[in-house]
């Protein structure tokens, strides 16, 4: 008896403590990552409490964001769907111009490679999207490899254009750490004194093509040797960031040994010597605010060692994580400088924000799109207007209000029964959709050159 009596007064307890922490959470904004879609309240919550939370969301600590008002541009472009804006109120001009000149040099054969950095949250994890948008970028315009893959992740088995296995024993700095200072761009630093990883590009169906294999690390000081294909070899990190070839040949494959805790490990990049490269940059639950972490001179060393054409940023559904909130000035004030710092660091690279996607939430028995969803493609909006980037709304773009619901209701499904994430089928609809976006600013290019 004593003995139950004790498992009942846990359950009471705890269960009393999460309900605790559950209305703070929804009052004041409480944000820490375990709690974020665990809300025991927010199913019964009263209008009352609800207005209450939007009267805190309007205060005069969360002040709208002024959108300037520039010469022949139009920011009320950004409402189109399937279609990238720069802005331009003539939309005879071609977007993200800098990217479209370069795929038209290489094309005509004035240039060997063109670079893309992906950057997104679980919307794009397992290379979801960018895998589509990979082969049909390279159909086009040439190329191979399934670019960038980290050491390790927690979808080495669920990702279908590459596979890792790896042994226990490395050692994963990460955003979620609060480590940030010198993590790559895909917000890990991996080291090891023993461990192994062998990873297999699956986008190329047979040993057809030459791939490089680079190995991306941090900066060593002295020479470490590491094992390549069960071969000894020795590389040294002079820069901040660099890219080590490892292997070039026709095998999609390379393993790598480490037993020295002292080199900083990011991962391996399969690379064709041509053509269009393609980075998925993924990290599930984050908003892109982490990367105010990762200080300038590291940045601007990764983009010496890895120059890229492209810079994609896609957030938002993590910051819809409440139903009720509206307002997201708080966040269009915080990326900015974020967006700043990075076009500063990677000066040759055109950027482009792409918004949230559709996700719902449980309104009077019902699921419908996140009330304040418009809110927030605003501000995404108006990050990409005063920072001189391009927008491309994939809320529009994949059918606008309750498409989420919608897509996850077909039969067959485009999307998770949690009305946030597309499945493999919905991200490959987005990626054509998003791919016919870019081919439409390349047909203006190509046009304005002749």
């Amino acid at each position: 008896m004593n003995s139950n009596r004790r498992v009942l007064h846990f359950v009471v307890y705890s269960t009393l403590i999460l309900f605790i922490v559950s209305v703070a959470a929804y009052f004041i904004g409480f944000d820490w990552v375990p709690f974020k879609r665990i809300n025991l309240v927010s199913d019964i919550v009263t209008s009352a409490s609800q207005d209450s939370l939007q009267a805190n969301d309007t205060t005069l600590n969360n002040p709208p964001i002024i959108i300037e008002d520039k010469p022949k541009e139009n920011f009320t472009l950004y409402t189109k769907g399937r279609f990238i804006t720069n802005f331009n109120a003539d939309t005879t001009k071609a977007s993200v111009a800098g990217f479209m000149q370069k795929l038209y040099e290489l094309k005509t054969g004035k240039r060997k490679k063109v670079r893309i950095a992906y950057f997104g949250d679980s919307m794009i994890e397992g290379d979801l999207l960018t895998q589509t948008l990979r082969k049909l970028m390279q159909q086009s315009f040439g190329g191979n490899g399934v670019g960038f893959v980290p050491v390790t992740s927690q979808v080495a088995k669920f990702r279908q254009t590459a596979t890792a296995d790896y042994s226990s024993g490395w050692q994963d700095e990460n955003f979620k750490e609060g480590k940030k200072n010198h993590l790559y761009l895909s917000g890990h630093l991996f080291r090891s004194n023993s461990a192994w990883v062998q990873i297999k590009d699956q986008t190329i169906p047979n040993d057809s093509v030459v791939l490089e294999k680079s190995l991306i690390i941090g900066y060593t000081g002295s020479p470490i040797d590491i094992n390549v294909n069960n071969t000894t070899a020795s590389v040294t990190g002079t820069a901040l960031c660099n890219r080590v070839v490892i292997a070039k040949d026709k095998s999609t494959t390379v393993k790598l040994a480490v037993a020295n805790e002292q080199l900083p490990v990011y991962g391996i990049s399969f690379e064709s010597e041509s053509g269009v490269i393609v980075d998925n940059f993924s990290f599930r639950g984050i908003t892109g605010i982490e990367y105010a972490g990762i200080d300038s001179s590291f940045l601007s060393a990764v983009a010496e060692a890895n120059p890229y054409d492209l810079i994609v940023f896609q957030y938002g559904v993590n910051l819809l994580f409440r139903p009720n909130d509206k307002n997201f000035n708080w966040y269009g004030r915080s990326m900015m400088p974020i967006i700043q710092k990075l076009k500063h660091c990677f000066p040759e690279s055109d950027f482009l924000v792409v918004s949230s996607a559709d996700r719902a939430f449980r309104y009077n028995g019902q699921y419908q799109s996140a009330i304040g969803i418009d809110s927030l493609i605003k501000i995404q909006a108006t990050l990409a207007y005063q920072t001189g980037s391009s927008f491309y709304n994939q809320f529009e773009s994949m059918g606008g209000k309750n498409s989420i619901v919608d897509w996850a209701n077909q039969k067959p499904s485009l999307a998770n029964k949690d009305y946030v994430h597309p499945n493999h089928k919905g991200a490959e609809i987005l990626a054509n959709y998003l791919f016919e976006a870019f081919m439409n600013e390349y047909g203006k290019y190509t046009h304005a050159q002749h």
